[in-house]
């Protein structure tokens, strides 16, 4: 009995390809704006990052794909939601993390882009108080 997996290896390779489709077409535009002075490297990054969430939840759907033989097609569907189910929150889990980290990495971009390097690094010392002069006098006998 093969058809709850034919059924379950052509919803998750359609689901994946689905979403990598649509994470590549908005991820251009992201990926634009991070890294604007050169587009070939945000076309790359996103090319390499599409390939890998494909890899990842391809293989983690033919992962979770194996349940137990049953003869019944009640319990072989309900197997079969529910495998999609997993992968599902799989997929949603792993789009929030990357999500997260590129929000972090624009985060970095876009903080340190405004803020000015200093000319001189070195901070003149402060100017001598009453008890440097005391310490000082207080020294030379």
């Amino acid at each position: 009995m093969t058809w709850p997996y034919t059924i379950y290896a052509l919803c998750a390779v359609a689901l994946t390809v689905g979403l990598a489709f649509t994470l590549h077409r908005n991820g251009k535009v992201f990926l634009a704006e991070l890294f604007p002075e050169n587009v070939r490297i945000a076309k790359a990054i996103n090319s390499l990052l599409v390939t890998g969430f494909f890899m990842l939840n391809t293989g983690y759907a033919f992962l979770i794909s194996r349940t137990e033989l049953t003869t019944d097609r009640f319990i072989a569907t309900e197997n079969l939601i529910q495998k999609l189910g997993v992968l599902l929150l799989s997929l949603g889990i792993i789009h929030f993390v990357n999500m997260a980290v590129f929000w972090k990495i624009r985060r970095n971009i876009t903080e340190t882009a405004g803020v000015p390097v200093p000319y001189n690094t070195m901070v003149p010392p402060p100017p001598p108080t009453r008890a440097d002069a005391a310490f000082t006098s207080a020294a030379t006998f």
